[in-house]
């Protein structure tokens, strides 16, 4: 019997765990459990590479139940707690995908998937890869040519392969490969780990074969105008660019900016199952897992008692490259589904990270060997000042009334390789939701001759070019506004025509279209186009409207790869600004569940065109957002934050402003001091006009 045959007539394992509830992310003794009884199902030879190992979401349907239950104080139905299991038998291409049913302590299923599916990389496999690259003699030899000063550090970068469709010789992208591009340290500086390779770029790139762990070609890179392809040649060192602080005149007027509450937080922590947590702020209550691939994941929000979302999460990501020569042309990082949110996360520090009243959030995920891998610190919750909330000032009796705009933060920070992404969630007091994106870190970066440009790229430090690409984003939205049956409207703005009735022109109307059809649909600002989620079942008690939540999410310039390229068959959610799905259980990511040289028509792009019934329906809704990032000088030797913004608005969902309950700003509450004299004043002391009631008392009395 095959080791195939033998792993799809598994046995009933015994080893039940602790019952867990049914959001709760994995807990570490899960993930070991999980992998024993795989492993169990192939000889003991057989060796397993573990891809991921995460929870098995229950079915809506009976999620929901349980949810009402909960909510309502009644008993939870139980509800079986399961694994899904993604591995390679090791050094082949044989890429399993299996569910465990950690309640019964079998594997239910396990199925091997097809050619062109391949899983994520992970972090033991990248270190082997650097390793390989360099190690390979035929790699050491062209390193020669370069003829580096003696004592250089060369730096390996593997990167995913990506997919062209080309499968001649060699040059395959039909089997799961790295394409490694090599720097160096600064030479007189090399043994300073924390060195910048990113401004000294090689022109070597090996391939690296992900089943066999060898070199399989050496790619030349070209670093003129066009595909002309040189031998390396000696090496002309360039001055370094470091981003550390250490290599840097550091200002010296900078004085400190202490973010202290002296009553704590305003938010409670609590558990809802061994890894998930309950988190309750200003009305807001909602459940925080966290997986590998999505990282932070919402559950079950609510505002005031009253559902919005049955789930938040970050989707997707794509990053196209423009260079449109080989090797360059593969260039596309799909970085959730090639690496995964959750198992980059940083390890946050307090003070540097996050500022204020921080509470942390760890995780547990796995390794390639099935072990738990704990994740320390991986999400900051804290509070932050964003400005006034909302103000009045009555000119005739010069009363100001206003109130802070304080927000709930949730963030968690990701290393891809070269670059860092600044992900949060945040909330305030007014019901709004918004998701935000930082993006930061060194760009990726290629070598150039000197004295040349392209247009298609920026040259950021000499002999160094710096590739216009994009950013692409997809957050995934799973609404439940006042109920699990919603429907997707958009409203335009349109000039009425001169009449009797608007003889001078100015008059202009509101009109609301609803989506009936899953597909991808765009922002239009000349019309104002906005995109609303409604409950067309519950209207507004004074105006009689369905109550809703409207999405603000930024212009951005869609895929500008040719529709029948790769990079654009596979970032399905590249090409709208909104795409509406009905709901299906296992559709989870915008771009299909295995992005690694993927082929396309897995993803929303496919889901959308079933053309199904989405008005009145359980529904998804996918909000893409993005830059397209020609880089500036300034963005090297590190990028300041690039910063990108998608709110969630209630829309006739309150009969008023929701903030109107918030306590005034006040000096007592502020303490704020008068930065001329603040030097001058003890601690705990303050210095203000008036006797410190200066927010709600006359203006001209400030």
């Amino acid at each position: 019997m095959s080791v195939e045959q033998i792993a799809t007539s598994l046995p009933i394992i015994s080893g039940k765990s602790t019952p867990q509830h049914p959001l709760g992310p994995l807990t570490a003794s899960e993930i070991k459990e999980s992998s024993r009884l795989i492993k169990s199902a192939w000889p003991s030879d057989v060796n397993i590479q573990f891809k991921s190992i995460t929870l098995q979401e229950p079915q809506k349907a009976e999620l929901l139940h349980f949810l009402a239950a909960e909510h309502s104080g009644q008993a939870t139905p139980t509800i079986e707690r399961r694994s899904f299991v993604v591995y390679y038998l090791r050094n082949t291409d044989k890429l399993h995908e299996a569910v465990v049913s950690l309640s019964a302590g079998k594997v239910e299923s396990n199925l091997r998937l097809g050619p062109n599916v391949h899983s994520n990389a992970d972090g033991d496999e990248i270190i082997a890869v650097e390793r390989i690259a360099l190690e390979d003699e035929k790699v050491q030899a062209e390193i020669k040519k370069l003829q580096l000063p003696e004592g250089t550090v060369v730096i390996s970068d593997p990167w995913i392969y990506g997919s062209d469709g080309i499968n001649e010789g060699l040059f395959s992208d039909d089997k799961r490969m790295f394409q490694c591009f090599l720097y160096v340290r600064d030479p007189n500086n090399s043994s300073q780990a924390d060195s910048n390779h990113y401004a000294m770029p090689l022109s070597i790139s090996p391939v690296v074969s992900a089943e066999t762990m060898r070199v399989t070609r050496i790619d030349i890179l070209p670093t003129g105008i066009d595909n002309t392809i040189k031998e390396p040649s000696p090496y002309k060192v360039q001055p370094p660019n470091e981003y550390i602080h250490e290599a840097q005149e550091l200002r010296t007027d900078l004085k400190p900016l202490n973010v202290v509450q002296p009553e704590g937080a305003s938010f409670k922590v609590s558990n809802y199952s061994e890894q998930g947590h309950n988190i309750e702020w200003q009305k807001w209550t909602f459940k925080v897992g966290f997986n590998q691939r999505e990282g932070m994941v919402l559950y079950d929000v609510h505002y005031d008692g009253r559902p919005l979302f049955y789930r938040l999460s970050l989707s997707d990501m794509n990053i196209p490259y423009a260079d449109p020569r080989h090797p360059f042309h593969k260039k596309a990082a799909f970085d959730l589904g090639d690496a995964g949110a959750g198992i980059m996360a940083n390890n946050l520090q307090l003070g540097c990270d996050c500022l204020g009243s921080i509470h942390y959030l760890s995780a547990v995920l796995n390794d390639d060997k099935g072990e738990p891998l704990d994740m320390p610190n991986c999400v900051c919750i804290h509070e932050q000042d964003n400005g006034i909330g909302w103000k009045h000032t009555n000119y005739r009796t010069g009363r100001a009334a206003v109130v802070r705009n304080r927000e709930l933060v949730l963030q968690s920070i990701i290393t891809v390789s070269n670059y860092e992404y600044i992900l949060a969630f945040m909330f305030n007091q007014a019901g709004e939701v918004t998701y935000e994106v930082r993006a930061t870190g060194i760009l990726s970066t290629q070598p150039i001759d000197e004295g040349i440009s392209v247009p298609f790229g920026t040259v950021v430090h000499p002999g160094v070019l710096a590739v216009h690409h994009q950013h692409i984003f997809s957050l995934r939205v799973d609404p439940m506004i006042d109920g699990p049956l919603n429907r997707v409207v958009y409203d335009e703005a349109h000039a009425m025509p001169r009449s009797d009735f608007n003889p001078h022109g100015v008059g202009y109307t509101v009109s609301e279209t609803p989506i009936t059809t899953s597909g991808g649909y765009d922002l239009d600002y000349d019309v104002n186009r906005t995109f609303k989620i409604q409950n067309s079942a519950i209207k507004n008690p004074i105006n009689g409207k369905p109550v809703a939540y409207k999405i603000h999410a930024p212009p951005f310039q869609k895929m500008l790869a040719d529709p029948q390229s790769y990079h654009h068959k596979r970032a399905e959610f590249a090409d709208h600004n909104i795409y509406v799905t009905s709901y299906r259980d296992d559709e989870l990511y915008a771009g299909g569940k295995y992005t690694n040289q993927s082929r396309g028509g897995t993803g929303v792009r496919s889901w959308a065109d079933r053309k199904d019934d989405v008005q009145d329906q359980d529904i998804v809704v996918w909000v893409q957002f993005g830059i397209n990032h020609v880089p500036r000088i300034e963005d090297f030797p590190v990028m300041p934050c690039e910063i990108l913004k998608v709110s969630l608005k209630p829309v006739n969902f309150f009969e008023r402003n929701p903030a109107i309950d918030v306590p005034p700003s006040t000096q007592t509450f502020n303490k704020s001091v008068l930065a001329s004299v603040a030097h001058q004043q003890e601690v705990g002391e303050a210095v203000v006009g008036g006797d410190g009631e200066c927010c709600v008392r006359e203006s001209s009395k400030l």
